[in-house]
Order: structure tokens, then sequence, then C-alpha cells
């Protein structure tokens, strides 16, 4: 059987609930992009302050909130929600950090102190780890040596505030296990890997999985979804390359799809895919 982990194996990521949470915050370190309040998919139906109680219903107890779901950036309010989910025993595992980009050549500087600025936000929430955008430029030697240098800088940023910075197999500067693994061998352990089920295009990815997840520390598990439902081959295969590459760490439900119109169906339709995965495959992930 897969181990035991403090807090259960499930998160929920807020982009799984765009749809439900509403508006948006869109912080950037580009101040042309910062802006206030939008609301791309209406209005909303909850406060994001509400979900970890939502989450606690339901039997899941880890959460990853996208950095654009923040109503508010104050002290106070980080607290109070933090609060939230200690009174609710749902435990902060990763903020989500939606912009910047530490490959560009410009812009780089900027966008790495833009993202150490959220490290201290990271720690009012009580999170655990901190997602940033690893580059999104192309990935040439310039730029994956601009990215790993940056990334570096921000990992002793992060140094004794209990935040872990992780990255993500996401955007154009990390399309392969090559790029990939070149970073992490570079980052010597300092930073660690969010590996994304749903982010490279099949039929490579299945074997990129395999290869990158041996060394994540946490896992997107995004669904892909058709006019029928789920795509139980396709999710089957993410999941059996975590099984090869003997990954053991949480799996963060990531629905994006308008097939529910409800999120939540969604979001537990994916854990009992990923349980029944495991009971049937009683070696894998273990």
């Amino acid at each position: 059987m897969a181990q035991a982990l403090p807090n259960g194996r499930f998160a929920v990521s807020t982009w799984s609930l765009h749809r439900m949470l509403g508006a948006v915050y869109p912080y950037s370190p580009d101040p042309e992009k910062s802006s206030g309040r939008k609301e791309p998919y209406g209005p909303g139906a909850a406060c994001l302050i509400e979900l970890p109680r939502q989450l606690a219903e339901r039997g899941i107890h880890r959460i990853e909130v996208c950095s654009f779901h923040l109503p508010s950036l104050e002290r106070g309010y980080l607290a109070d929600l933090g609060r939230a989910m200690e009174a609710s025993g749902v435990f902060c595992q990763t903020l989500l950090l939606e912009d910047g980009d530490p490959s560009h050549r410009d812009n780089a500087e900027r966008d790495a102190a833009w993202m150490a600025g959220w490290i201290e936000r990271a720690v009012s929430l009580g999170a655990q780890n901190m997602r940033v955008i690893a580059g999104k430029q192309p990935p040439t030697e310039e730029n994956l040596s601009r990215a790993l240098k940056h990334l570096r800088w921000l990992a002793d940023e992060a140094e004794g505030s209990g935040v872990r910075i992780v990255v993500e197999n996401w955007f154009d500067l990390l399309p392969s296990p090559e790029q990939m693994n070149w970073l992490l061998d570079g980052l010597e352990g300092r930073v660690g890997l969010n590996g994304d089920l749903g982010n490279w295009a099949a039929p490579e990815k299945y074997a990129g999985l395999a290869d990158i997840m041996r060394r994540a520390e946490l896992c997107h598990a995004k669904a892909d979804y058709n006019a029928s439902g789920l795509d139980a081959a396709d999710y089957s295969r993410c999941l059996e390359a975590c099984s090869d590459a003997a990954y053991a760490g949480p799996f963060t439900l990531i629905y994006d799809s308008p097939f529910f119109r409800d999120e939540w169906e969604g979001i537990l339709l994916q854990r009992s895919f990923i349980e029944e995965f495991q009971e049937t495959n009683k070696h894998a992930l273990a």
C-alpha cells in the first residue's frame, strides 16, 4: 500500500475551483500587467477563506493556493486565512506563484526579486513550499544558466524561512527531462520538483514523467477530459509513470475541464480514480 502521509495523500489547488471562486487578482512583477480584481469566470460563489472548511468536509486536508486567488496581501488577511486552515485541520502545502520569469534576458533579476518578496507571505500562510516558474524562455544554454543562477539566489533568500522553493515541468524552458534534470542537477537539491502530469504532451510525456518523477516531492495530478469524460487511459499511464519512478508523495488534484459544471465532481472523481488505481496496483506508488 502507499505510505501514509501526514494530512493525507491528497491536496487540492485553488485552480481546481477557479469557477467557484470567481475573481482573480493578477499580481505580477510587471507593473503594466499587475492589476486589481478581475472576474473572467464570473463573480464566483465562495470566498477563498471558506475553502479550507469545504475541503475538510470532503476529507481533504491539504491545499495549494494560487497567488492570483488571494484577495489581499495584507498580513492580517494572510493570518486570517492561515487560521482558517488551521481551524479546519487543513495543511497549506504550497503557495503557487503564477507569474515571473527568471530566465528572461532583461527581466530575470526584477522577477526573481519579486518572487523573493512572496516568501514572507508563504510563511504567513504556513505554506511548506512555494512553487515558482523556472522560466518561460526557449531552452537555450544561456536561458537555462540564467534561470539556474536566479533560482539559486532565490533558494538563498528562502534559507531559514521554513519554505522550500520548488519548480515545475512547465513552460518553454523545460520541455523535456533533459532540461529538467540539468536544472535540478545544478540546483543540487536546494530547490525541489513539483511534477505535473498534464504539462507535457503525449506520447512522449509518459517516459518523461517516469524519468523526472523519481526526483519529485510533489505532484500535480491533472487529468485530461474528452467528450466522454475523464481520459482513463491517459490518467492510468500517468499514474503508472509515477509508479515506475517510485513516487511516494502527495497528489494535488487539478481539475480545469468544463466537463463537470460542479468542479467538486471532477476533483472527487480524480481522487477516486487514484484510490482505485492504488488498490488495483498495491505494489504501485508504495
